[in-house]
């Protein structure tokens, strides 16, 4: 807690420099401007609102629940074309096809997930589920992931979600995949369910449970409130959740997001996404070694102005944090689990 270490992430094969003294020195970096709180509930010029027109000119409908469409600006298109060969090993490209969607999880713009009801958050869940089982049944990789705020890139404040469906494994997949097959190799069991099995013992970097998830700061944390979401038993991917496990799903999420908007007061941003065993030819493969898991990645460091920012050495070196991991997940783990703007005033 007072001394710089270093500690290993064996889901990225890396390090992460841990200096807890540098938390103690006065900050004069830059300054964020907090997020807006009056967000119109609909708005007609909001491409996500229903009814709105979105850029491409076509009508939202007037959803209700949740709510997916083609993203209008896809990053991944099915039939882009072959890039050719390439005329040395230094200079290589591949094809890359796929299919990108958004997800609005609720009609309402001035919702979040932590201020939704369970049940709400239960039918993203379950549309979650049933676009990986749908996408994933062609493509080797479906990445959804949640941009919360403009801090995150997020341009609209709508609640929602991306989906990108890839004929490839991305970086971070291709990683996990090789760690994860490699320690179960080695050690006969898949490394994130022996890891949620010894956080659970451990308990000190433990922020919240229930009897079928826990989210940890995990050791290895690199942003200041870093967490990781993880099931009990062994599943390989979303649709693979029984009914009560859906259930309790929405319940730990929603447990988290409130402490993560009451620790400094704010909607508080964070990208986080969903990863699980590869789909499509991945199908039919053993992948036993893979644990169903979701990261949250949130740049606050002092309050709601103050940020996390990976430059300088860890750019060019390794990861640095100046908190540790059990600071922030007492910090978190202490908190109330009644949202700061639903509390009695």
């Amino acid at each position: 807690a007072e001394h710089q270490h270093s500690r290993y992430n064996p889901l990225r094969d890396e390090w992460v420099l841990v200096s807890a003294h540098r938390v103690k020195r006065p900050w004069q970096g830059q300054v964020e401007k907090p997020p807006a709180e009056n967000v119109p509930r609909w708005d007609p010029n909001n491409p996500l609102c229903p009814g709105a027109t979105r850029a491409n000119g076509e009508v939202n409908p007037h959803y209700e629940g949740t709510f997916v469409f083609p993203n209008d600006f896809p990053a991944l298109q099915p039939d882009a074309p072959e890039p050719g060969d390439s005329d040395h090993p230094l200079f290589q490209a591949a094809a890359a096809r796929g299919v990108c969607k958004v997800m609005c999880f609720h009609p309402h713009s001035d919702l979040t997930l932590p201020l939704m009801s369970l049940p709400e958050i239960r039918a993203v869940i379950d549309a979650w589920a049933e676009l990986e089982a749908e996408l994933g049944a062609s493509y080797p990789w479906v990445q959804i992931f949640e941009n919360k705020g403009a801090m995150m890139g997020c341009s609209n404040p709508h609640p929602h979600c991306q989906v990108w469906a890839s004929s490839f494994l991305p970086n971070e997949a291709r990683l996990e995949e090789r760690t994860q097959r490699q320690h179960r190799s080695q050690h006969g069991v898949p490394m994130l369910l022996e890891y949620a099995k010894e956080e659970a013992r451990r308990r000190e970097r433990l922020v919240v449970e229930n009897e079928d998830w826990l989210v940890v700061v995990p050791y290895w944390a690199t942003w200041p409130f870093q967490t990781l979401l993880l099931p009990r038993r062994h599943i390989l991917r979303l649709q693979d959740l029984c009914d009560s496990e859906r259930d309790s799903l929405a319940s730990i999420m929603r447990r988290l997001l409130i402490k993560y908007d009451n620790l400094f007061q704010v909607s508080f941003p964070y990208s986080m996404g969903w990863h699980g065993a590869p789909t499509g030819p991945h199908l039919q493969e053993d992948c036993g070694h893979w644990q169903l898991h979701a990261h949250y990645y949130p740049p606050l460091l002092r309050s709601a102005t103050v940020r996390k920012f990976m430059v300088g050495y860890e750019m060019l070196a390794q990861a640095q944090r100046d908190l540790t991991p059990e600071q922030a997940a007492e910090r978190l783990r202490d908190l109330p689990e009644v949202h700061y703007k639903q509390r009695p005033q």
